[in-house]
């Protein structure tokens, strides 16, 4: 069973060794995550040239070979070359290092896969089936777009205002986690899944209230 992660990757050393479709899905979600990443691959497509052109990324032009790894010294390292060798090498030295791996083509030999997800905003969903049915996660994440859209990006922005007011109140932790229980309800949801943000925060509040904390004048 995998252990699941959230893992902060702001200027962390990321590795990706291979330049073709696969890395360049990589690449994207770990500048996004705001990474450190440099690419290994004698040649990359044409999305991930355009990345190494406006500096976003580093690119060492070569086939992957030993000692790579130990210079860069990353925190991960993504395995998707054509090359069984050049994955199986760099595999072997990521270990060595003590760099978690990721590499589809040996899963017998990976640390760590990365699931389907869904953003919205600071809100992410993940599913992962341990590599059992990738296509089976895939259409799990399908349901998950349709189910939360976007608007509940939005409005977990309203909610961080309204949980610096609650924090500001007395009753310590545990009272805070009652209120909050009181006010975030199913009827929420349905409303923030309408688009109705408004109403949906005026539930909250009104929650919050009934549950015997005003929030802070000035609140939306």
């Amino acid at each position: 069973m995998l252990y699941p992660l959230n893992l902060d990757l702001t200027d962390k050393v990321c590795v990706v060794i291979g330049g073709g479709q696969v890395a360049g899905r990589k690449v994207k979600d770990l500048l996004a995550a705001g990474a450190k990443v440099t690419i290994i691959a004698p040649q990359l497509s044409e999305g991930l040239q355009k990345l190494a052109l406006s500096g976003q990324l580093n690119w060492q032009k070569s086939d992957y070979h030993p000692g790579m790894l130990l210079h860069l010294q990353p925190l991960l390292v993504f395995c998707t070359a054509n090359d069984k060798i050049a994955n199986l090498t760099a595999i072997a030295e990521a270990k060595e290092i003590g760099a978690l791996v990721n590499a589809a083509t040996a899963p017998e030999r990976t640390d760590f896969s990365v699931p389907s997800k869904v953003a919205r905003g600071d809100m992410l969903l993940t599913i992962s089936t341990g590599g059992v049915s990738p296509a089976f996660a895939k259409l799990l994440r399908e349901r998950l777009e349709l189910e939360y859209p976007e608007e509940f990006g939005d409005f977990l922005e309203r909610l961080a205002v309204l949980r610096q007011e609650v924090k500001g109140r007395p009753g310590g932790s545990r009272e805070h986690e009652r209120l909050w229980r009181q006010a975030l309800t199913q009827r929420v949801i349905d409303l923030v899944r309408a688009g109705q943000l408004d109403q949906a925060e005026e539930e909250v509040r009104n929650g919050i209230i009934d549950a015997g904390a005003q929030p802070q004048d000035g609140a939306r």
